[in-house]
């Protein structure tokens, strides 16, 4: 009987104690990292608001470029403002969108699907 005992002992002893080594040691490693907050974490605006992809995906950026999107049309007749995907500015906003793709968009841009708008 005396040795159930001591072998009850040692496995309760050799828990607790795994069990204390694992949590401080995970207090260890977060007490002394620095604490970030949401602003650390997000890009800073830029300072022209039709270039701000802080709230874009990078799968999005990706598909952006997949289109052949520039932010200075090659072609003078065919801008975003005049594409039929285009969507224009909201009230007080400077840049559009479009619907292929998220996130801000020059009116003077152009990607390779540029359709143009059909009147009604």
């Amino acid at each position: 009987m005396k040795q159930t005992q001591s072998r009850r002992f040692f496995l309760q002893h050799c828990a607790s104690t795994s069990l204390l080594l694992i949590s401080g040691g995970f207090l260890l490693t977060h007490c002394d990292s620095p604490k970030t907050t949401r602003t650390d974490q997000t890009e800073k605006p830029a300072a022209n608001p039709c270039e701000d992809y802080s709230g874009v995906s990078a799968e999005d950026i990706k598909k952006r470029t997949e289109l052949g999107y520039v932010t200075q049309s090659p072609i003078p007749d065919k801008l975003c403002s005049s594409c039929n995907l285009w969507l224009p500015p909201a009230p007080g906003k400077e840049c559009g969108g479009c619907m292929l793709f998220k996130g801000p968009v020059y009116a003077s841009a152009h990607c390779t699907y540029w359709a143009p708008q059909v009147s009604s």
